[in-house]
């Protein structure tokens, strides 16, 4: 197997910090929408219907506070970074996206305490995140203290077949992501059930974080640093599972868009196992049972 060599900077306390905070804004978002997809109307910052799309965001959520969380447990700045750059691109076009169509989020008292409160947290998060990801990612990149280390690292580069397979789905996320952002109604027909223009827009943020953290992660070359994208991968995966379960009555059997999404979903599950295992097999506990 080929090896890179490697040197990387530590990770700054604020950044950090910074990614333990948005993991922690994350889950209390995926809670809601995962757990209680029914009482968006009352405790969340918009109301998502259908239940399934509920769901969906919630997994999204939950398993990018997985991302967040392991970027911030990094030791250095080549494997956190994999987790900041898609926050960043994803919380960007969500406030975006939010101030397109505020006129549907729960700003009016009618809405109730509740639901106007995590209105309010919303705008204020989504507004302040972007913000602190530049600023302290401005100060990480300006910080450039090399990691104390022995001669040199040799780590392994992913398998080619393991790129290709990544680039392909990063292509689909990212191009598939732009339709709904851009056009979001018709390129709703492609999707397997059904979304208002908010929800589409809301989903194609998220699929363009994804597929941001793909294509980020595959050209990583470095199976130590792409781990986060990893775990997030089998995460998202696993709970997007868990949604069809509850919910996959919804789609429509045996559409195109219902096979391409599950054909997706297994593709982003073979990566990440496939990644992990291989992450494993290098680390030194992995190597002694070898």
């Amino acid at each position: 197997m080929k090896t890179a060599s490697t040197e990387t900077a530590p990770l700054i306390r604020p950044m950090r910090w910074l990614l333990y905070a948005a993991a922690f804004l994350v889950f209390l978002a995926g809670l809601v929408l995962f757990v209680f997809p029914l009482r968006t109307a009352e405790w969340f910052a918009w109301t998502v219907n259908p239940p399934m799309t509920a769901v969906f965001l919630g997994a999204a959520y939950w398993s990018a506070a997985g991302l967040e969380v392991a970027g911030a447990r990094s030791a250095g700045w080549d494997a956190a970074r994999l987790a900041v750059w898609p926050v960043f691109v994803f919380t960007t076009l969500t406030l975006g996206v939010t101030l397109l169509h505020l006129d549907r989020f729960h700003l009016s008292p009618a809405a109730g305490p509740l639901a106007q409160g995590a209105t309010w947290a919303w705008l204020a998060i989504y507004a302040a995140v972007p913000v602190a990801m530049l600023v302290i990612g401005w100060m990480q990149v300006r910080s450039r203290r090399p990691a104390p280390k022995s001669g040199t690292v040799a780590r392994p580069v992913l398998p080619a077949a393991l790129r290709l397979l990544m680039v392909g789905i990063a292509a689909v996320l990212l191009l598939y992501g732009v339709a709904l952002l851009a056009v979001p109604i018709p390129a709703a027909t492609l999707w397997p059930w059904p979304l208002s223009e908010l929800t589409a827009r809301a989903v194609g943020a998220w699929l363009v974080g994804l597929g941001w953290s793909a294509a980020q992660g595959q050209s990583s070359r470095d199976l130590r640093t792409v781990r986060p994208v990893a775990l997030t991968s089998v995460a998202f995966v696993i709970l997007q599972a868990l949604a069809l379960l509850r919910y996959g009555d919804v789609l429509s059997w045996p559409s195109a868009p219902a096979i391409g999404f599950i054909t997706v979903l297994l593709a982003i599950g073979v990566t990440g196992g496939w990644a992990l295992a291989l992450a494993r097999s290098t680390s030194p506990r992995g190597a002694e049972r070898r």
